[in-house]
């Protein structure tokens, strides 16, 4: 049995008013030679039985189910089932456009990088607005795409997981996780630990993805002002290693410490944005 390209993972609480849309947009990608690595954490809705008819439906998608530990507990359990050579990370609430795999896919494997980012939809209610940084097609070296996330360190673009495709073996040779007693900024924490060991970043200025912007999600939510500085502290310390390691923090050490002002970028809904297609 061939391996798959891909292994998606999707950690999924409480998410049924959305889980259909964000399957569903899966199982339609134009790129087919993947998994589905669904893991439950301990919802309380009709989210478990939503995953269970996909896998049941669909021999590419996979459920494991867990008692409440978190996003991260349930993307390290991910990791330790992943089989694709590349691992994409996806929000229960959100969804892919028709042909996200593939242009992941061919990012990488064109040019052999170990990492790959794209642009993305913001979604407010009915409206979206495409959002990403590097505004070009563009093939960087690591210290390349470093400075490029100096221009805006604290943009989404850079921060997120569900906008770029990881190499597999680059994750499992050094041994890289998601920090279970972080509760906030952990997906930015994972990519500067993994930018640590990458060669080359393909940019690829299309969107991918659509990010749904909800006003009551746990972000929005919950996240106090003290909770804020330290996730700014965490992410400063992981900023300044990865730049002293590539020998570029005399040279960006003004923008480093910007980022402690700058405030997370994941743009903004105007009324020119154009409305999404019932």
């Amino acid at each position: 049995m061939s391996l798959p390209s891909v292994s998606i993972i999707i950690p999924v609480y409480n998410a049924a008013q959305y889980l259909s849309q964000c399957l569903s947009s899966i199982q339609a990608q134009s790129f087919r030679n993947f998994e589905v690595l669904m893991v439950n954490d301990g919802s309380t809705d009709a989210s478990q039985d939503i995953c269970r008819s996909f896998a049941e439906s669909d021999t590419r998608f996979f459920l494991f189910d867990q008692e409440n530990s978190g996003v991260s507990v349930s993307r390290n359990r991910a990791l330790l089932h992943a089989r694709g050579k590349y691992l994409q990370f996806i929000d229960s609430d959100d969804w892919l456009t028709d042909n996200a795999v593939e242009t992941l896919f061919h990012g990488a494997e064109s040019a052999g990088s170990d990492l790959t980012v794209c642009h993305f939809y913001r979604v407010l209610e009915n409206h979206a607005a495409q959002r990403g940084h590097i505004k070009t097609d563009k093939l960087l070296t690591r210290c390349e795409y470093a400075k490029e996330m100096m221009k805006a360190p604290a943009n989404y673009y850079y921060g997120v997981l569900w906008n770029k495709l990881y190499r597999r073996s680059l994750v499992e040779n050094a041994q890289l996780q998601f920090d279970p007693q972080i509760k906030w900024g952990e997906d930015f924490l994972f990519n500067l630990q993994y930018l640590e060991h990458v060669r080359l970043v393909s940019a690829v200025a299309k969107p991918i993805y659509y990010y749904r912007k909800r006003e009551d999600s746990l972000v929005n939510s919950h996240i106090s002002l003290r909770k804020t500085i330290l996730m700014k502290k965490n992410t400063f310390r992981a900023y300044k290693e990865l730049y002293q390691k590539l020998d570029l923090y005399e040279e960006q050490r003004g923008h480093i410490f910007g980022y402690f002002l700058s405030a997370a970028v994941d743009g903004a809904i105007t009324p020119l944005a154009p409305k999404l297609d019932p």
